[in-house]
């Protein structure tokens, strides 16, 4: 018996694609908060560890949205990968203003660690998701410690900057119409500065495109979707194209844009290309 598994309480297991789709709650330590997070085990895993994929939702989300929206479930199970999903930002932690707006606090964590009060207290998603979380996955459940991330809008920022800041961490990279320049754009502007404060170097910590140019880990290959009838992108709130121009410097990184047309932000566009990122992110994780 797994005496680990104290730490994670089940919240539901459902059968699907011969795996199991969990939710587990926890209390996390980083975030000062009680959190849950969804799993897809495949059913290889009842019998060896496999490795992982992480995927970052976006703003508003919680680990619901992806589960069962995006019908990733078959294609994990088709390559014996576990899929981790975790929330969006700390819950139930009741700052003042942490609900004035669908862009900023709850649900939209930004996956960076606060340094203004109150958010530092509690907005620690960057550790949480490239610690904390993974630390407790692997001491948890069956998997090994070889993982990927990927993730749809702020998740895409997410899984940008988690794989440029920590360059040995993660095998593959992906993003489903990624915030990709927050620090240029008026809503991510408005979060970093609520999170960050004033000074605009502080920003680039978490701007995958100020990131890119400067990253020397191993060579990273990078796939990003835009659709190409995205609002949010048509209003300059996503900036692809920004972060391919500051990357295309760089030897250590190749990255794809694929201009998706006629497909806008939503799931449907994201469950449409969900088998291509997952089978790029299986080939790496599985080479390991």
């Amino acid at each position: 018996v797994n005496t680990k598994m104290a730490e994670l309480k089940e919240e539901s297991c459902n059968k699907t694609f011969d795996g199991k789709q969990m939710v587990y709650s926890h209390h996390s330590d980083v975030l000062k908060c009680d959190m849950k997070f969804a799993v897809y085990l495949p059913a290889k895993a009842e019998t060896e560890p496999v490795p992982v994929l992480y995927y970052l939702s976006g703003l508003t989300c919680t680990e619901q949205n992806v589960i069962t929206k995006a019908g990733a479930q078959r294609t994990c199970s088709k390559h014996n990968i576990a899929l981790v999903c975790p929330d969006t930002s700390p819950r139930g932690v009741k700052l003042d203003g942490d609900d004035d707006g669908w862009d900023f606090g709850t649900g939209a964590g930004y996956y960076l660690n606060a340094t203004q009060e109150p958010w530092s207290q509690h907005y620690n998603m960057f550790d949480y998701v490239t610690k904390e979380l993974p630390d407790l996955v692997e001491k948890s459940l069956p998997v090994t410690k070889v993982k990927s991330i990927f993730g749809h809008s702020m998740g895409g920022h997410g899984a940008l900057i988690c794989a440029l800041k920590c360059p040995d961490k993660y095998a593959s990279v992906s993003a489903f119409a990624p915030i990709a320049n927050p620090s240029a754009t008026k809503m991510g502007s408005k979060a970093l500065k609520g999170y960050l404060g004033d000074d605009k170097s502080s920003w680039e910590a978490y701007d995958a495109t100020c990131l890119v140019p400067q990253y020397s880990g191993p060579m990273l290959q990078i796939l990003v979707d835009q659709g190409t009838a995205d609002s949010f992108y048509n209003d300059g709130e996503l900036q692809a194209d920004a972060f391919v121009r500051a990357a295309a410097g760089n030897p250590n990184v190749s990255v794809v844009l694929r201009k998706q047309d006629g497909y806008d932000h939503g799931y449907y566009f994201i469950a449409t290309f969900m088998e291509d990122h997952i089978d790029m992110h299986a080939a790496a994780l599985n080479a390991e």
